[in-house]
């Protein structure tokens, strides 16, 4: 009996001790996991600082942003080892001019939409509907940069795209929102994560909700094709 209940209570001892360094192994395999993605947004964030001020920002921050979206695009489709560097920088140059074109439509846009606000100030009789299509644009203008990565389309089909791709998608764009109010709400009591990590955690943000809608899409386009 004495045998009998000692062996047992070894055989339960040695697998709880074997739990444990599982349960550690795990812990730290996870703590190394999200420091290795805290350091490559922090990293990929710097770059789009760096590249956007050496196209002395207005010529920069275009084909930056586009580089970044490209990298976290890679990212999330599980692409986690590509050379983040080589990736930033090629994109940067191949799509220099182009995307410096979109940025100025983009500029024009943002014009568009501040006179918008200007004149609902003057006559509010028109300000729900004013409101809408304001909101409707920002939101199609934030599909822009990952419907840009990632389809090759025309110049003019691109803003038809995101346009259609944000209608059709009400629950990306509520995590997206969400996403922007958490974002903002750690950055409001932590303001040195704006600098480390505002561009590519927003970046992240809408990347990852798009990309839930592309997927959906690309479901549906497969079913039909089916």
């Amino acid at each position: 009996m004495f045998n009998i209940g000692s062996m047992v209570y070894n055989c339960i001892k040695i697998s709880t001790i074997r739990r444990g360094i599982f349960m550690n192994k795990l812990s730290m395999s996870g703590l190394y996991t999200l420091t290795e993605w805290i350091t490559k947004f922090a990293y990929i964030n710097l770059l789009w600082i760096g590249f956007s001020l050496l196209g002395l920002v207005l010529f920069g921050i275009s084909p930056a942003t586009v580089a970044m979206f490209t990298v976290i695009r890679k990212w999330i489709m599980g692409e986690s080892d590509i050379p983040v560097f080589q990736t930033f920088w090629g994109t940067y140059k191949k799509e220099f001019l182009r995307s410096n074109g979109l940025g100025l439509f983009l500029a024009i846009l943002a014009c568009i939409i501040y006179i918008d606000l200007s004149y609902i100030k003057i006559d509010t009789s028109l300000q729900i509907p004013l409101y809408l299509i304001i909101f409707a644009m920002i939101m199609t203008v934030l599909y822009i940069f990952p419907v840009y990565v990632h389809y090759e389309v025309k110049f003019i089909q691109l803003f038809k795209n995101a346009f259609f791709i944000m209608l059709m998608n009400p629950l990306p764009n509520m995590m997206m929102i969400i996403g922007f109010i958490a974002a903002i709400f750690v950055m409001k009591f932590i303001p040195a994560l704006l600098f480390i990590f505002g561009g590519s955690i927003t970046a992240g943000i809408i990347m990852a909700s798009c990309y839930l809608a592309f997927q959906k899409i690309e479901k549906k386009q497969g079913q039909a094709a089916a």
